[in-house]
């Protein structure tokens, strides 16, 4: 083989290896973005597991940065348990009974 053939093969072994460069990178793109399957407990257990001192001062930065932001994740957690504004309803109705008790 001649000097130029010699070239001739390197440059389709060097497109042969991008080529499966990219195609790689595209297989491997594919597999990570497929999301896990896992239950719900496994979920919950990862995420109190996962709750590390950087994790935790940023929320608290966070917190300070955005406060209405805060408010309304404490709002949040308040209606999903039922007790969003049960002070005031509570006191609502103390203020209607006395207010009958007065006539």
């Amino acid at each position: 083989m001649s000097g130029e053939s010699w070239r001739l093969v390197g440059d389709w072994i060097g497109l042969g290896f991008f080529v499966v460069l990219i195609v790689g990178i595209a297989v491997g793109l594919k597999v990570l973005s497929k999301p896990q399957k896992r239950t719900a407990e496994e979920f919950e257990r990862n995420a109190a597991e996962g709750i590390t001192m950087l994790g935790a001062s940023m929320n608290a930065l966070n917190e300070l940065m955005n406060p209405p932001e805060a408010k309304a994740k404490e709002v949040i957690v308040q209606m999903k348990e039922g007790r969003f504004q049960k002070k005031k309803r509570e006191g609502k109705a103390n203020s209607a009974e006395q207010g009958e008790s007065s006539e």
